[in-house]
């Protein structure tokens, strides 16, 4: 397994806080009297009369330079340019690739022309020197990935699955499939879960995931960490594809320009259920218990059918009625209403839209969402529609966000 408690990779986290990696957002540090699991609930960015904690400091600045180092590809980044990218000093810069080399986690990738003086030795990350295992357990079918540091899948599995079979079957299902994944791997990072919510994200714990209501109080990472005994991060489905889309790329930037991780957009996610994953600001947005994006179950039809929340006339029950009777128009038109919405309250620059029941019907669901936010931005006078897109990834993007929930946070890119 590869080493990621060095001083200047991250805090020696608990399973709660996935690895010990890095938990500073980008240009902050905790305080020293902040744990892990506290600073996943938001209390990031505080500091105590002590002072900046140093090692927090040094693995946001060891996460800088590993995010560029995979930004930068084979074809790798010298120091001097890591330098002046980070802010950082050449010594510093120094410092942390030869550690990040004696763990194997940088290379040499030769070397580059200078200006003046000697050839540039040029760094790259190595993808092999570490691995993280995504699982999406949707209601009835599980998909799990092995994914290199790059977040390149090097392997892949799917198997049926029952949410409703109890807890025990599942457990041994996804916990098998993680096994079949990493045997003979010896980088292993974790284990990355998602699933339908609500549930704890800081804690693991399911809550009571709508149409299984027994699952409420179930310690799920709990489970997977004494079955597997790696770590193991559990999250909403639609938040790891959300952070997926974020640290691949996929992301709107400031005002909507594409491939920034400053940008704000919804993932909606319409499979056998519906949700949304929140990316604000670049980063996914969760909530102080994981409450945010529980998008279907909006109510917009007050005397609708009952859905299986307990409440009637959900955006969920009224989209999937809508898709059994084949008036997939009229459920793209629902989801449009669910959307408009979501722009309405958060200005967001981006609606991308995943999950197999849009795979299945893709420019039914683009054209019809479209034009209910196109309809609303004309109403307000505010000219073009925010767009929509379908999400990357395809039927696999859910579990390859859920193995960035083990990956990203190595980059600084999984915070939220």
């Amino acid at each position: 397994m590869v080493d990621v408690n060095r001083s200047d990779r991250g805090r020696g986290g608990d399973v709660g806080s996935g690895v010990g990696v890095p938990e500073a957002r980008r240009g902050q540090a905790l305080g020293p009297g902040v744990e892990a699991g506290a600073a996943s609930s938001g209390l990031r960015g505080q500091h105590t009369e002590a002072g900046v904690n140093l090692l927090a400091l040094r693995s946001h600045n060891a996460a800088l330079v590993l995010d560029l180092l995979r930004t930068a590809g084979p074809s790798g980044i010298s120091r001097l340019e890591l330098a002046e990218r980070t802010g950082l000093t050449p010594q510093a810069v120094s410092k942390i690739t030869a550690r990040l080399r004696a763990d194997g986690l940088a290379a040499e990738a030769g070397r580059r022309a200078s200006t003046g003086g000697k050839p540039r030795t040029v760094l790259r990350l190595v993808p092999e020197a570490g691995h993280a295992v995504g699982l999406h357990l949707d209601r009835d079918e599980l998909t799990a990935v092995l994914c290199d540091l790059t977040g390149a899948v090097v392997d892949e599995r799917r198997a049926p699955l029952d949410l409703g079979a109890g807890a025990d079957a599942v457990v041994e299902g996804a916990a098998g499939e993680a096994e079949a994944l990493i045997a003979g791997v010896s980088s292993v990072l974790g284990v990355g879960v998602a699933l339908p919510g609500p549930l704890d994200h800081v804690r693991g714990v399911l809550h009571r995931v709508t149409g299984f209501p027994e699952w409420d109080g179930f310690p799920l990472r709990d489970a997977l960490v004494g079955r597997l005994g790696v770590p193991v991060v559990v999250d909403k489905d639609t938040n790891a594809a959300a952070l997926g889309v974020a640290v691949g790329g996929g992301a709107p930037g400031p005002g909507g320009a594409g491939g920034s991780a400053g940008g704000s957009f919804a993932y909606v996610h319409l499979g056998t259920g519906l949700g949304a994953g929140l990316v604000i600001g670049g980063g996914v947005h969760r909530g102080a218990r994981t409450g945010a994006g529980e998008f279907g179950h909006q109510v917009i039809q007050l005397d609708g059918p009952v859905c299986g929340c307990g409440n009637r006339g959900c955006i969920e029950v009224l989209c999937l009625d809508a898709v059994r009777r084949g008036a997939v128009d009229e459920a793209a038109r629902v989801l449009g209403a669910g959307a408009a919405n979501l722009v309405g309250l958060l200005d967001i620059d981006l609606v991308l839209l995943g999950g197999r029941t849009v795979a299945a019907h893709q420019e039914a669901f683009v054209r019809g969402v479209g034009a209910v936010l196109e309809e609303r931005a004309r109403r307000e006078g505010a000219g073009v529609g925010v767009p929509v897109r379908v999400a990357p990834g395809g039927a696999r993007g859910v579990a390859e966000g859920a193995a960035q929930l083990l990956l990203a946070p190595l980059f600084g890119r999984g915070e939220g």
